[in-house]
C-alpha cells in the first residue's frame, strides 16, 4: 500500500486527494489532522480505489497512543478498511477492472479519497449496498463471523458471553449468534442495556464487581464461549466463566493505563495466558482453551465477507452505524471510541 508523506494542500486550494494524517501520540484533536496529498498511481499488483467509506476502529485508538502491536511511524494516513470503486489498475492485476466495487483491508491508508492498495486482498462488494454498511463488515464483520463460527464453532443451543456487546464487533457477534440459535449474554454500560437487549442478548453491567457470579447465575454450568476485547487480568474472569470444555477468544486489548510508546505491553497479558493455557490443555490439566484472534486476508476472509453481505441482503444482519463523518470529523470519531460512547461502527465518508 502506498502511504504518502507530502505536505498538505495550500490554504484556499482543493487537494487532488483529501486525506487525514495521524501526526503523533496524544489527543485526537491535536494529532488527527485533515489535509491533502497527491493522488496515488497504481504500482505493479496494485489498484487505485476511490474511497466511498472507510472504517474507524479501535486500532486507530491504539495507533494514536503508539500502543498498537505493530505501530507505524508518524506521520501516516490511518484507516484499517475501506469500500470504494477501482479507478486504475497496475500491471499484473487480474480479476478486477476499472469500475469494479471492492472492499479492502490495508490496515493503514484508508482515510483518504484515493488509496492505492494491493489487488490480491480485494473482495467484491454488492452494487446496491450502503457503503457504510459494507465497510462495517470488512474488519468487524469478518472478525465476528470467524470468531463465532471458525474458532468457537458455536452451535444452536449454546450460551456465549460477548464483552462489549454494544461495540462495532460486539453488535455483529450478537446478531450472528442469535440468528444461529445461540443464547447471548452481553456486557455493556447500563445506558446501553436497552440496545443490547434489542439485539437479542441478556445484558450485564461490565463494571459489576461480581460479574463472574452474575454470569454463573444465568449459566450455572458456564458458557461455551467468551469473546473478550479487553484483555489484561480480566481474561482470568473470562476464563472462570467458561464451561468445562469452553473457548475463550481474546481479540483485542485495552490500552487504558499504559503510557504512549509502550507498544507491545498491553498485549503481553493475553499472549502469556494463551501460552500457559495452551500447555495446560496439552497435558490435559484442562479441557478449556484460550486463543488469540486477529483478522487477516485470504480465502476464508473472502468467503466469510461474501456470507455476511448475503445476510445483509436477506435482512438477517443489520450493522449498526454509530456515525457517518467527513474526513475532517475523524478526530471526533476517534474521541467517541476513547470515551466509550459508541453503539456500532463509526465511518468516514471522504
Amino acid at each position: 500500500m502506498t502511504v504518502e508523506t507530502t505536505a498538505p494542500a495550500e490554504s484556499g486550494t482543493v487537494s487532488p486527494n483529501p486525506c487525514v494524517r495521524m501526526t503523533g501520540s496524544g489527543e485526537p484533536e491535536q494529532h488527527i489532522v485533515a489535509g491533502g496529498t497527491d493522488r496515488p498511481t497504481a504500482g505493479r499488483g496494485q489498484v487505485v480505489v476511490e474511497v466511498e467509506a472507510a472504517g474507524v476502529s479501535y486500532a486507530e485508538v491504539q495507533m494514536l497512543q503508539h500502543l498498537h502491536p505493530f505501530p507505524p511511524a508518524f506521520p501516516f494516513v490511518p484507516g484499517y478498511d475501506l469500500v470504494g470503486r477501482i479507478t486504475e489498475t497496475g500491471s499484473g492485476v487480474t480479476g478486477f477492472r476499472v469500475g469494479d466495487r471492492v472492499a479492502a483491508m490495508p490496515r493503514q491508508g484508508a482515510w483518504q479519497k484515493y488509496a492505492a492498495v494491493p489487488a490480491k486482498g480485494l473482495a467484491s462488494v454488492p452494487e446496491g449496498m450502503d457503503a457504510a454498511v459494507a465497510v462495517s463488515l470488512v474488519t468487524n464483520g469478518v472478525t465476528a463471523y470467524q470468531m463465532l463460527h471458525r474458532l468457537a464453532r458455536s452451535q444452536p443451543g449454546d450460551t456465549v458471553l460477548v464483552h462489549g456487546a454494544s461495540g462495532g464487533v460486539g453488535t455483529l457477534v450478537t446478531q450472528l449468534a442469535v440468528h444461529h440459535g445461540v443464547r447471548v449474554i452481553g456486557t455493556a454500560s447500563p445506558a446501553k442495556h436497552a440496545a443490547v437487549r434489542a439485539l437479542g442478548a441478556e445484558p450485564l453491567d461490565y463494571r459489576a464487581p461480581a460479574l463472574v457470579d452474575a454470569v454463573r447465575e444465568l449459566a450455572p454450568n458456564g458458557v461455551q464461549a467468551v469473546f473478550d476485547h479487553v484483555g489484561g487480568s480480566g481474561l482470568d474472569d473470562s476464563w472462570a466463566m467458561l464451561a468445562d470444555d469452553g473457548t475463550l477468544v481474546s481479540f483485542d486489548s485495552s490500552v487504558a493505563g499504559y503510557l504512549p510508546g509502550q507498544w507491545f505491553r498491553p498485549h503481553v497479558p493475553a499472549l502469556r495466558r494463551t501460552v500457559v493455557r495452551f500447555f495446560a490443555r496439552l497435558v490435559r490439566l484442562t479441557r478449556r482453551r484460550q486463543t488469540m484472534y486477529y483478522v487477516k486476508p485470504g480465502p476464508d476472509f473472502h468467503t466469510d465477507l461474501a456470507a455476511l453481505y448475503r445476510l445483509v441482503d436477506e435482512g438477517v444482519l443489520q450493522p449498526r452505524i454509530a456515525g457517518r463523518h467527513a474526513l475532517d470529523g475523524a478526530a471526533g470519531a476517534v474521541r467517541a471510541l476513547l470515551e466509550g460512547s459508541t453503539l456500532g461502527k463509526h465511518v468516514l465518508i471522504p
